[in-house]
C-alpha cells in the first residue's frame, strides 16, 4: 500500500521582497500506483504569473498520468516493451494540459495594467503569453514493481529501492540551448524532458524536490544521506510531517533562501519490512561522512 506527502515553503528571499511562493507540489495515491510531483515557477520578470504556472504544471501532470492509468492493466502490460513511447506520450499530454490551463486562465484573467507597468510597451509585446506562467517540473510514478519519472528544468529526484540505497535514477542533462531556460512554457517543451524507467524494482520511497532543497546542501553525498534519514522517519508519518515541514522551512531560510518543495511517495509495507536496513544505511552514511570530513581535514594539514 502506498502513502505519501508533499509540502512547499517560501524562501526567505521571497519574504524579503514580498514575492509569493513560486513553488507547487502534490502527490496522489491511486489504485496500485502513486504519483509525486513538484514544480518551480521561474523568478525572472517576464514570468510574472509563474506561481500559477507551477500550480498548473502540478495539476496537468497528475491529470495526464491519471488518464494513462484509466486502463492500468493495459498500461502495465505495454510498459516493458514500449516505455519510451508511453513516457513520451505522457510528457506531451502534460504540456498539452498545461497550455490549456494557461489559455483558460489568461482568457478569464487578462493581463492587468499593473502587471504591464513593469515593462516598456515594446518589451511586453515581445513576451509570448505562455512565458508569463513559466515553470520547471519534476514528477515520478511508482507501480507495484516499477518506477518511472520525467523532468524539465532543474530540480531533483531521489529513489530508495529494495536495497535501501538512496540514488538519483535520472541524471539531468538540460537539452535546452545556451541561455534558454528549460521550461514547460517553451514552444518545444515536449522535446526538452529527461526521463527514466526502472523495471522490476520495488520502491521503498521516492522523492521529487525543487532546486532549493539540493542547493541547501554542501554536497551530493549530504543530499542523498538526507533522504535516507528522512526515509527512516516515515514509519511515523504524522510525526514526520511536523519534522519535515520545520526542516524545510529552516533550510529555505538559512540555505539559499529559495522556495523549497518536496513530494514523496512510499510503500508502507516494504518500508516496514526494510526499516532495519534503512537504519543500517543511516549509520553507514554517518560513518562515511565522518571519514570524508577527516580526509578533507588531513589534506589541509
Amino acid at each position: 500500500m502506498f502513502n505519501g506527502f508533499s509540502h512547499s515553503v517560501m524562501g526567505a528571499s521571497h519574504e524579503k521582497t514580498n514575492l509569493v511562493c513560486q513553488d507547487s507540489s502534490s502527490y496522489k495515491i491511486g489504485d496500485h500506483y502513486a504519483i509525486a510531483v513538484v514544480a518551480d515557477g521561474h523568478g525572472s520578470k517576464k514570468h510574472f504569473r509563474s506561481h500559477l504556472g507551477s500550480k498548473f504544471a502540478v495539476e496537468a501532470t497528475i491529470e495526464a498520468i491519471d488518464r494513462f492509468y484509466d486502463d492500468r492493466e493495459a498500461l502495465e502490460e505495454n510498459l516493458p516493451a514500449n516505455h519510451k513511447l508511453i513516457i513520451k506520450n505522457i510528457e506531451k499530454q502534460i504540456i498539452s494540459n498545461w497550455n490549456m490551463k494557461v489559455e483558460k486562465h489568461l482568457a478569464e484573467n487578462p493581463v492587468t495594467n499593473e502587471e504591464k507597468s513593469n515593462f516598456a510597451p515594446e518589451e511586453f509585446e515581445a513576451i509570448p503569453p505562455e512565458s508569463y506562467y513559466g515553470s520547471t517540473l519534476v514528477a515520478a510514478v511508482s507501480g507495484d514493481n516499477y518506477t518511472f519519472g520525467v523532468q524539465i528544468g532543474d530540480g531533483s529526484l531521489v529513489a530508495l529501492f529494495e536495497d535501501g540505497k538512496a540514488v538519483m535514477p535520472m541524471e539531468y542533462n538540460e537539452s535546452a540551448p545556451a541561455n534558454v531556460t528549460a521550461s514547460v512554457c517553451n514552444s518545444n517543451a515536449a522535446g526538452m524532458f529527461s526521463s527514466f524507467y526502472a523495471p522490476n524494482r520495488k520502491l521503498i520511497a521516492l522523492y521529487c524536490s525543487t532546486d532549493g532543497l539540493y542547493t541547501s546542501f554542501g554536497s551530493e553525498h549530504d543530499f542523498l544521506d538526507y533522504h535516507t534519514i528522512i526515509t527512516s522517519q516515515l514509519v511515523n508519518i504524522e510525526t514526520f510531517k511536523e519534522i519535515i515541514m520545520n526542516n524545510l522551512t529552516k533550510r529555505s531560510h538559512f540555505g539559499t533562501e529559495d522556495d523549497i518543495s518536496l513530494s514523496c511517495i512510499y510503500s508502507e509495507n516494504l518500508l516496514a519490512d526494510r526499516i532495519d536496513l534503512i537504519n543500517k544505511r543511516v549509520t553507514e552514511n554517518k560513518k562515511a561522512a565522518a571519514d570524508r570530513k577527516a580526509a578533507m581535514l588531513q589534506k589541509k594539514i
